[in-house]
């Protein structure tokens, strides 16, 4: 699902106050990390992951799998930090803008 720049804008005022959820350590992007990325997103729809690495090339492609495979959105980006949406059908807990 595409996001729209004022459901984009909303998302990051509720991302503000999250610390986060997924820690990206040394060894990058494994089965364990993905497994609990699913259970993040599952659990709070939102969630802030902090990437590992100094290398900017390696952050970017790090969360590129993860968004591939976890069908995320990527809200933000600052730095080592990213902002990840994934609507949860069963049980929705944040109301998008429809505009």
């Amino acid at each position: 699902m595409a996001l729209k720049p004022t459901q984009i804008r909303y998302l990051r005022g509720l991302a503000h106050a999250l610390k986060p959820v997924l820690l990206l350590g040394g060894k990058g992007v494994t089965p364990g990390v993905l497994k609990e990325l699913e259970q993040a997103l599952d659990d709070h729809e939102l969630i802030k992951v902090r990437l590992a690495g100094a290398d900017r090339a390696a952050r970017v492609a790090e969360l590129t799998q993860l968004v591939e495979s976890s069908k995320a959105d990527t809200v933000q980006t600052i730095g080592k930090i990213a902002v990840l949406y994934r609507r949860n059908d069963d049980q929705p807990q944040i109301a998008l803008p429809k505009k």
